[in-house]
């Protein structure tokens, strides 16, 4: 189903995208260089590059541009690469009542996807980004994503797990 924002939904996995060309899977991160909750797990038993080169740029923070907003661009095929979005201030735990999503970082990596999906011509496809662990309202990620991908003809298809 495609809706007014122009985003499609489909039911399935995001770390399996349906489309032909070339592709993006794009995904949130926090900023503590942690990968253990979510969508990450996904990524993580289908391709160790992401979270390999998610961890070495947390290490390496200081020579980096790690950080809210930032984004991480891993090529696991061909054709295929993974956008690591730093989006989440911290972790959700047991004890924190914080939300950790941050919807202007997000906005702000989303800007950046953006321009290397428009540059690869390339889709992108995603889980509902922010809205797991990490605590977000998926009608606040959707104009994000409206208005940095699909407004500049950036198809994108977001996938909910049967």
């Amino acid at each position: 189903m495609t809706t007014e924002s122009g985003v499609r939904y489909v039911r399935g996995d995001a770390t399996a995208p349906r489309d032909q060309g070339v592709k993006v899977i794009a995904h949130v991160c926090n900023n503590l260089g942690g990968w253990g909750r979510g969508f990450v797990l996904a990524l993580s038993r289908r391709w160790p590059e992401p979270e390999r080169a998610f961890r070495r740029r947390h290490r390496e923070r200081a020579g980096n541009d790690f950080g809210l907003g930032a984004v991480q661009f891993v090529r696991v095929d061909e054709s295929l690469w993974v956008a690591n979005m730093v989006g989440q201030h911290g972790i959700r735990t047991a004890r924190s009542t914080a939300v950790p999503v941050r919807h202007e970082a997000i906005d702000t990596a989303l800007t950046a996807l953006g321009g290397h999906a428009a540059g690869l011509g390339a889709s992108v496809h995603m889980p509902r980004i922010g809205c797991g662990p990490a605590g977000g309202r998926w009608e606040l990620v959707e104009p994000l994503v409206t208005a940095r991908l699909t407004d500049r003809g950036i198809p994108v298809t977001v996938y909910d797990r049967d």
